[in-house]
């Protein structure tokens, strides 16, 4: 018998400002459903999530939820103000004695719960709003970049609820690899526009180029009707003006509809331009080392960073990342040790506070009252790589519109933000680019051109990043940071630090929260047999198996190329080890999964 969908969108119309962002949408959400929702930044993909959840009223149009069914949304801004800490706000709602779920799940995503909220950050807060909905597990969760402020452990840790929950869920997210891991079908947001494909995000951008090449052969087709008409219009009109009026009706239509076609929103017009070469050695560190208090952030380290590299740190949030950046461009001193920067070094820096920009001023002002983009005797005129551009102009190509130019920095998103910082770092030339956290808030078509741009770039890189898929597509150097000062190189990337990274190499581990059953099921006994520690690993262990049989999946593709070997030796013999790594361990977790499948049988 067919399930009842959770969630029912009919008809659904609504207009912002006079444009509708959607128009006669219908979609459905059923149980079991893991979706995708994507789109370019400004497409509605919140907006979408907030007429879901009920948050927002649509001008037309059902939204039905069937009684009994839940559904639960992670607020990018939660509203903590009637609660005193952290965990006050993430147990509300929950029954007495359901308290531990938001213990674990803080252990998780690391976020202390007795925080108080008046000194507790954004992530902080996002992070207590994210725990309130797992421990609520409700039938259908509402994951607007439940990423974001995560660090990798914290991820791959959310990861691993979401691969085991029977929650239904629709996950928006800018980080490449948690989608291809966690979904099985795609909404795409275009020009107010809903598709729906089944299948997960790893199949998303051969079907949006697909969507597109046909877009593109119809309009061509209809430009060469359209100059065809106008020709027999223009030399054949005046002898059969009578009888082909409605020939010329069918033009004029032809022309209308070619105007009411939407372009694609083009992409930001990102680019750098090296400045003058730095010398072959950027950065050398000998034995630098930090302490704050009683607390090794850095213990004695040795990098040299040559001309052209592109050095990855990653780590948990917290370890000191930052601190090793400012000690090696020079920001900040080091406890002991030396760094040694090469010639002719001129640094941009990307910071993830995004602290370069006044929220109360406008985009005009973060532009023109920038020192080094100030163009004498023009108040509306920006340098740009050398070159004097109007800044409205120049504010375009980072896909604001002229009515955005007066706007104060404070009503941008933060994909916004993001992009006026990168306006404001690639007008002028560098050598040695530092990127702290650059991929938060950017959609996946400014991170594919973001990425294009580095791999162009002839200066060096330098890069904070916990979107595992960017880093590999970056990177040619990882340093992870491990906690207790440690900090150890590798070559390569995220897949390839992981590959290295020794079987017995310390790391933190965290205790799932139980999110795999409603919390109406949660009054039935433990399963017969299993303590309740092998519950929640056997509840988790299908999520595991299917994370390794993808990341299985991934390197034999890798290692299918047929040069690999003998034009990167270094790289294939890595795979290899990594390949034959993960099949061992999804024959463990294959091995273990029956055991205690038949231990709880028994």
């Amino acid at each position: 018998m067919a399930r009842a969908p959770l969630l029912q969108l009919t008809d659904i119309s609504l207009t912002f400002g006079g444009d509708p962002v959607f128009d006669s949408l219908s979609l459905t959400i059923q149980p079991g459903d893991r979706v995708a929702l994507v789109g370019r930044n400004g497409s509605g993909k919140s907006t979408l999530m907030k007429v879901m959840a009920g948050l927002v009223e649509p001008d037309r149009g059902e939204v039905v939820t069937p009684a009994g069914a839940s559904v639960g949304y992670m607020e990018q801004d939660p509203d903590l103000s009637a609660f005193a800490t952290l965990g006050d706000f993430a147990r509300a709602g929950l029954d007495e004695g359901q308290g531990y779920r938001v213990e674990m799940a803080a252990e998780g995503l690391k976020f202390d719960p007795e925080r108080p909220v008046a000194t507790a950050s954004g992530g902080e807060r996002r992070r207590a709003a994210l725990a309130r909905l797992l421990a609520e597990a409700p039938d259908l969760m509402l994951l607007d970049e439940p990423t974001n402020h995560l660090d990798i452990q914290a991820i791959g840790w959310l990861e691993e609820q979401l691969s085991a929950t029977k929650s239904a869920f629709v996950l928006i997210s800018h980080d490449r690899a948690f989608l291809r891991n966690l979904t099985r079908a795609t909404l795409w947001i275009d020009r107010g526009e809903v598709r729906r494909q089944e299948r997960g995000f790893v199949g998303f951008e051969d079907w949006r180029e697909a969507i597109w090449a046909a877009e593109d052969d119809a309009r061509h087709k209809l430009d060469r009707k359209i100059k065809a008409e106008a020709r027999w219009a223009v030399e054949g009109i005046s002898a059969r003006r009578k009888r082909n009026q409605g020939r010329v009706r069918a033009l004029a239509a032809l022309r209308e509809a070619r105007a009411g076609q939407i372009r694609r929103q083009g992409a930001a017009a990102l680019a750098l331009e090296s400045g003058q070469q730095s010398g072959k050695r950027v950065i050398e560190a000998k034995g630098i080392a930090k302490t704050f208090g009683d607390r090794d952030i850095l213990k004695p380290f040795d990098l040299r960073v040559q001309r052209g590299d592109r050095v990855a740190f990653v780590g948990p949030n917290g370890v000191g990342k930052t601190t090793l950046i400012k000690m090696l461009t020079g920001e900040i001193a080091p406890d002991q040790g030396t760094v040694t920067h090469g010639t002719n070094l001129d640094i941009a820096i990307f910071d993830q506070t995004r602290s370069a920009l006044d929220p109360e001023m406008s985009l005009w002002d973060s532009l023109t009252g920038d020192p080094e983009m100030r163009v004498s005797g023009r108040a509306d005129q920006v340098m740009v790589r050398g070159q004097p551009k109007h800044v409205v102009a120049y504010l375009k190509d980072f896909l604001f519109d002229e009515a955005q130019a007066r706007a104060p920095v404070r009503s941008l998103s933060g994909g916004e933000k993001a992009r006026l910082l990168l306006a404001r770092i690639m007008a002028r030339p560098s050598n040695l680019l530092v990127l702290d956290e650059p991929t938060n808030d950017l959609d996946v078509e400014t991170l594919d051109l973001l990425q294009d741009i580095l791999g162009d770039y002839d200066g060096t890189v330098l890069l904070v990043s916990h979107d595992r898929d960017f880093i590999d597509r970056v990177a040619d150097t990882t340093v992870a940071m491990e906690g207790d000062g440690r900090a150890v190189i590798y070559p390569g990337g995220w897949s390839d630090y992981r590959a290295q990274r020794p079987e017995d190499a310390p790391e933190v581990v965290a205790t799932p929260v139980e999110v795999a059953k409603p919390v109406a099921e949660k009054a039935k006994p433990v399963r017969e047999g299993l303590s309740f520690t092998e519950k929640h690993r056997l509840e988790a262990l299908p999520g595991i198996i299917e994370r390794l049989e993808a990341e299985i999946a991934k390197l034999s593709d890798f290692l299918s190329a047929p040069d690999l070997f003998s034009t990167a030796p270094a790289k294939f013999q890595k795979a290899s080890e990594g390949l034959a790594e993960r099949q061992a361990k999804l024959a463990e977790a294959e091995e273990e999964w029956l055991a205690l499948e038949e231990k709880a049988a028994g």
